[in-house]
């Protein structure tokens, strides 16, 4: 349980530094080629490699190890056999699990797969784990998803968490079932801000990023589900 962290207290009542599998897998090959081969990896404060799992509507769903910093369009047709249907046929990739904001293709195109590029694009590298969605998919319902996995996930602990989870499901469920207006899209939004930042553990903001995420990349598609959404007049051509 924490408190008390590994880090003040752990192994044996000491204290304790905690790393997980893909991290001491590393250090022998690092051992032995040295630190300098290990940091010509990748890109500049993004030096090594990661661990891929790339699953979805892709031809080949693989684990890989690969540099960081690779583009993910490249990381995805070299390992993974491309897109179900290719490249143009891509909806949305999640790049990091399901707590890490969604991009679009248009974010995808260009995007490399570091640290410090995913934050660039207000998302992030999370556990590795890449979701990629075709255009068959609706983004917008699978956020929904997400929402009810952390609903039932959260601990009840936090108040900001407990209630703000179910808040976020509820609001989500009457979105994808076309009963919610632009008031409450926008204010889906605005509690997902006080949800996040405002819990003992950062489950909260795990559960709000999803959001937050869909919010950006894919916002008309969600206010177009609005039962108040007026399309956007279209400029008439000169006559």
């Amino acid at each position: 349980m924490k408190p008390p962290f590994p880090a003040a207290m752990g192994l044996y009542g000491c204290p304790t530094t905690v790393n997980n599998v893909e991290t001491i897998a590393g250090v022998p090959t690092i051992m032995r080629r040295g630190g300098a081969w290990f940091a010509g990896l990748g890109r500049p404060k993004n030096a090594g490699t990661k661990i891929f799992c790339i699953s979805g509507h892709v031809n080949n769903p693989c684990n890989v190890e690969e540099e960081l910093g690779i583009p993910l369009r490249e990381l995805i047709e070299k390992h993974a056999g491309g897109v179900r249907g290719g490249w143009d046929n891509l909806g949305a990739i999640i790049p990091g699990g399901a707590s890490s904001p969604v991009l679009n293709k248009a974010m995808c195109d260009t995007q490399l797969m570091d640290f410090d590029s995913l934050a660039a694009s207000k998302s992030m590298m999370g556990s590795g784990a890449i979701i990629v969605m075709d255009k068959s998919v609706d983004v917008v319902k699978a956020i929904w998803r997400l929402s009810k996995f952390f609903k039932h996930e959260s601990c009840g602990q936090c108040t900001p968490c407990r209630e703000g989870t179910g808040w976020m499901m509820r609001q989500m469920d009457r979105i994808v079932k076309n009963k919610a207006t632009l008031a409450d899209i926008h204010l889906l939004e605005q509690v997902t801000t006080q949800v996040a930042g405002h819990t003992i553990c950062a489950f909260g903001e795990a559960a709000s990023w999803p959001i937050q995420g869909m919010m950006r990349a894919f916002r008309p598609e969600v206010e177009a589900r609005a039962t108040d959404y007026q399309p956007p007049v279209q400029a008439q051509a000169a006559e």
